[in-house]
């Protein structure tokens, strides 16, 4: 199994993340819960201000073509790895940078896997 291929840039994994569950839900009732809650948290965590419309489908960050929630266009730690042209945070010789840190500090589960994929390579 190749790691860097079910890994978004920052090591979080599209299974793990809300927005990947909300865009599988076909329970209307339910799904507008979930984008409504999942605004709310990034509303919180990082200064946005989404309403639960704004909470779209998504095929996740690495997805070049189809669905891609909006927030992650606007995400640092992915535009700064497509710019290195990068599969992974983990293969930069920057890594661990001040973007990395800040989003490990809420939640490290990434870090775990690009560990994981810098001993390997």
């Amino acid at each position: 199994m190749d790691f860097k291929k079910i890994v978004a840039y920052c090591g979080l994994t599209c299974k793990s993340c809300p927005i990947y569950w909300a865009s599988r839900i076909t329970d209307k009732e339910i799904q507008k819960k979930m984008r409504t809650t999942i605004a709310q948290l990034c509303n919180q965590e990082f200064g946005t201000s989404y309403d639960y419309r704004d909470i779209i489908d998504c095929n996740g960050c690495r997805s070049k073509t189809g669905i891609l929630f909006s927030g992650y266009s606007e995400c640092d730690i992915r535009n700064c790895a497509q710019e290195k042209d990068m599969e992974t945070c983990a293969q930069c010789p920057e890594y661990i940078c001040e973007k990395l840190e800040k989003l490990y500090k809420t939640d490290s589960t990434g870090k775990t896997w690009l560990d994981i994929i810098k001993s390997i390579d």
